[in-house]
Parts: C-alpha cells; sequence; structure tokens
C-alpha cells in the first residue's frame, strides 16, 4: 500500500508540476478536467452524477471555465443567478424525482470544487504568479505533511476527534507554522526573481499560515460529508489516495485564499 501511494503520489506531483509550470491554457484544461471528475465524485454520494440535475453542474462548470479562458460573462452574479434559476428549474419540472438536499449539493458542488479550484489557475495568471501560486501547495500539502510529523511526535490533545482522531491540535500549530516557515525558505531563494524584500517575504508566510490553517478546515470538511454519507474516499482514481476530492480536498479551500490575499497584499 505504501509503495502504491508513494508512486502515485509521485505521478501526482509531476502532473501538477507540469500543469503549473506551463500554465495558460494547458492549466486551464488541466484545471476544468480534475473539476469535472471531482464535481462526478461530490455528486456521487449525493446519487445524481447521471441525472439531469448532475448534468446542469457540469454544464456549469464547462461555462464558468470557459469564460475563465475568454470572458464573455460581464459580471459574475448573472452566472450565480443564471445557475440557481437552471437548478431550480430542473427541481421544480421534475418534482418530485429529486430531494431538497440533492438540489443544493448540484449547486452548492459547482462552487465547492469548480470554482474555488480555478483559484490556481487565477493566482498563475496574476504577475509573478508562476511563483506564487506555488503557496497554494505549500499552504496544503506542505502544511499537512508538517502536522503529521509535529501530531505523531508531540500530538495529545485532540482537534476533531469524530472526524479525524489522529489530528491533534498540536499537529494544526505544526502544520500552520510549517507553512510558514517554508514560505520563508522558499521566497528567500526566489527573492531575486520575485524582487522580494523581507518585509514580503514575511508577508508572503503570513498568507502561507492563513492558507494552511484553512486547508485544514477543507481537509475536515471534505471527511465530515463522507461521515454524513458513510463513504470511505471519494473515488478510486488515484490509486493509494482514493479520489480528486480526497487528495485536493484543502487545496480547494487554500488555492481561492492564496488568490485574494496576494492579491489584496502583493
Amino acid at each position: 500500500m505504501f509503495r502504491t501511494r508513494l508512486l502515485s503520489g509521485i505521478v501526482l506531483v509531476i502532473i501538477a508540476l507540469v500543469l503549473v509550470i506551463t500554465g495558460g491554457d494547458v492549466l486551464l484544461a488541466g484545471l476544468f478536467a480534475v473539476s469535472m471528475v471531482g464535481l462526478s465524485e461530490l455528486y456521487r454520494v449525493f446519487h445524481i452524477e447521471r441525472t439531469l440535475l448532475g448534468m446542469t453542474g457540469y454544464l456549469a462548470v464547462a461555462v464558468y471555465y470557459m469564460n475563465l479562458g475568454v470572458p464573455f460573462i460581464p459580471e459574475i452574479d448573472f452566472f450565480v443567478l443564471g445557475f440557481l434559476i437552471l437548478v431550480m428549474a430542473v427541481y421544480v419540472m421534475q418534482f418530485p424525482k429529486y430531494r431538497a438536499d440533492q438540489v443544493f449539493a448540484a449547486f452548492v458542488g459547482v462552487f465547492y470544487v469548480a470554482v474555488m479550484l480555478s483559484g490556481i489557475y487565477q493566482t498563475r495568471m496574476m504577475a509573478k504568479g508562476v511563483y506564487i501560486v506555488w503557496l497554494i501547495f505549500l499552504c496544503s500539502w506542505g502544511s499537512d505533511t508538517c502536522a503529521y510529523c509535529v501530531g505523531v511526535l508531540i500530538g495529545k490533545h485532540k482537534m476533531a476527534p469524530k472526524l479525524s482522531p489522529k489530528k491533534s491540535i498540536e499537529g494544526a500549530v505544526g502544520g500552520v507554522v510549517g507553512a510558514m516557515l517554508l514560505t520563508v525558505l522558499y521566497g528567500w531563494v526566489f527573492r531575486e526573481q520575485m524582487n522580494l524584500t523581507i518585509a514580503y517575504i514575511f508577508i508572503l508566510a503570513g498568507i502561507s499560515g492563513v492558507g494552511a490553517f484553512v486547508s485544514m478546515i477543507g481537509d475536515l470538511a471534505a471527511s465530515a460529508i463522507k461521515r454524513n454519507y458513510d463513504i470511505k474516499d471519494y473515488g478510486k482514481l488515484i490509486p493509494g489516495h482514493g479520489g480528486i476530492l480526497d487528495r485536493f480536498d484543502s487545496v480547494i479551500f487554500t488555492a481561492p485564499m492564496v488568490y485574494y490575499l496576494a492579491k489584496l497584499f502583493l
């Protein structure tokens, strides 16, 4: 199991490197594919992945990503309202085929998976985004590794025992601090390329600290949904890791957080 998990993790990192470094339409297309798979995994939990209700969600994701590439929707509010009306139209026209929780899942799922993941693309397209975008992964995967190590060594106080018994408060603190230290190191290494002062390196570290904290919420939120619906993994796409949502649950939350904080402070 460990070997399978390690090998699939290496392949996943290589794919992420290629997509993010290339950027542009290649990254956009890659994130679109990941979002569609992730959304189908979420919809499978609510048994709407192959229904008309589910199809409205997939259509909304396609429209959203096309608009990111070539903007044609003047305001995001138009997209939100249009999608909401379409979902409700399917609900009432096919009533009582769908339950209210399925309708809400169809609507929220698009934003929870696709829109939030698009923060990777939006960050990458910023000025200096080729460097800033890696904070998203430092916040999520980097902090997760640090949290695990600290938790194993000194973790005593459970953070959310009913959701994730192995996660500790000490591990959470270690994850946040670890992500910040990794970012300081990262910023120092690339300070000339990014034209960073010491002050801005610490701003980056602060962004990573917030992102690392939010990544834990994303991780636990995904676990909470699985507990509610009594499932172990969202899928089997990534051997040893589960589905897209199992591997990207924290990235989903850190991507928009890093994007908006970087846009605000950098």
